[in-house]
């Protein structure tokens, strides 16, 4: 007779539709910036991107563009817009926030 042996889960298989997203926030807008599998990696992430927008303050208050804030956030992969794309470090381009 044939037995059905159900499959042990790993703690590993538990969590890995979730990611880390590097999230940008101007106004009301948010736009997800870039995607991690790691909370370190997108921590390393916003903290890049943060002193890249501080060494650049300047430039961004000269040409009126809003500071974007970055923020750190869980997010499944179905979450994710199909059109998305990683956002510039100063989360504008050509004069626009993307």
């Amino acid at each position: 007779m044939t037995r059905i042996t159900p499959l042990a889960r790993t703690a590993q298989g538990r969590g890995e539709d979730t990611l880390w997203a590097v999230i940008a926030t101007v106004g009301k807008t948010d736009r997800i910036a870039e995607i991690y599998r790691s909370r370190d990696a997108a921590l390393e992430d916003r903290a890049w991107r943060a002193a890249q927008v501080r060494a650049y303050e300047h430039l961004i208050a000269r040409t009126r563009q809003p500071i974007p804030r970055y923020s750190v956030a869980p997010i499944r992969r179905a979450d994710i817009p199909r059109a998305w794309a990683p956002l510039p470090a100063l989360g504008f381009l050509r004069g626009r926030f993307l």
